[in-house]
């Protein structure tokens, strides 16, 4: 795989949703994106990516595309991106890009699909957040370097139906959000979305498949009601199984209080993510994490690629 490429265009557009223009250079701005795009903003896909070598491979096929057609705002040439990981940097120049995406879900067919079938931007594109800011001008390298030792990417998802339309303020988010930082975690994204089975299914794949992030705690959904549909999603995108955590978590809640017995959390695991259903209620959330925290980075590295199993140190 290149570890160095140049950068063929530079692309923006002031609407989102249409096709980006060429530019011969663009300010990148810290925690915002490219000056004067669309795309722009406090999240975590303020800059589109693709490979040129892609482009070309789909133009070969009669696609007739050119830069920024698929929205992309940089196109570059050398680098396979989308066999990058989320937590890569890009280094042009003073700029420095942190890869956060790879990958997204088109939920409407561009003019682009329509037309041959098929669109590279879901599969090809990257994404990235602006970590240092400057100017990038067409022609100029771009460098890849692949931190050793970053922290564990953790995700927050909450789920309530009263949360999502604004009828009741989110207190275990936060709650979950600080612990984790304690811990030593990169928070990578904070969801909160209705009890819909479909929406929390695509939120766990898009973060665990596209934004690569090694931990995913949710919180609400495990009850008795018919709208607790949490532990269904999750079970639904496992691919492994990994029922201890949760059973921990009731097991030391039971010793609070019995109603415990009625949580139906699960935890899971799909590809290197770990997710684990937390309680809904503020109190149980700290108390669930004060017990778990302490030992889930081990099985974090262990998925990561990053420890072995150490049966010795607890005697199992």
């Amino acid at each position: 795989m290149a570890m160095e490429g140049i950068i063929k265009a530079i692309c923006v557009s002031d609407v989102r949703g249409v096709q980006k223009h060429s530019v011969e250079s663009a300010h990148f701005k810290t925690g915002w994106g490219i000056e004067g795009d669309a795309h722009g903003g406090d999240w975590h896909r303020q800059v589109s990516i693709l490979s040129y070598e892609k482009i070309e491979q789909f133009n070969d096929l009669g696609a007739d595309v050119g830069y920024g057609d698929f929205g992309e705002n940089l196109v570059v040439e050398g680098i396979d991106l989308r066999k990058l990981p989320a937590g890569a940097l890009l280094r042009c120049g003073e700029v420095v890009l942190e890869i956060k995406q790879i990958g997204k879900q088109c939920h409407t067919h561009c003019r682009i699909y329509e037309k041959m079938g098929d669109c590279i931007m879901p599969r090809e594109g990257v994404f990235a957040r602006v970590i240092h800011d400057g100017i990038v001008s067409a022609g100029d390298k771009m460098e890849i370097d692949i931190p050793d030792n970053t922290p564990i990417r953790a995700a927050v998802l909450i789920l309530s139906d009263k949360g999502a339309a604004g009828q009741r303020k989110d207190e275990s988010g936060p709650i979950i959000k600080k612990m984790l930082e304690e811990s030593g975690y990169s928070i990578e994204d904070e969801l909160m979305l209705p009890d819909e089975q479909s929406e929390i299914e695509a939120a766990l794949i898009n973060l665990a498949d596209r934004q690569q992030v090694n931990l995913i705690l949710t919180s609400g959904g495990t009850g008795f009601s018919r709208r607790d549909v949490t532990p269904e999603a999750t079970l639904a995108v496992a691919r492994r199984n990994a029922p201890g955590i949760a059973e921990a978590i009731r097991a030391y809640s039971m010793q609070i209080t019995g109603r415990a017995m009625l949580g139906r959390g699960v935890s899971v695991i799909r590809g290197k993510t770990l997710i684990v259903n937390l309680p809904g209620s503020p109190k149980a959330v700290r108390e669930s994490l004060e017990y778990i925290l302490p030992y889930l980075k081990h099985g974090i590295e262990i998925l990561k690629g990053e420890a072995a199993e150490c049966a010795a140190k607890e005697g199992l």
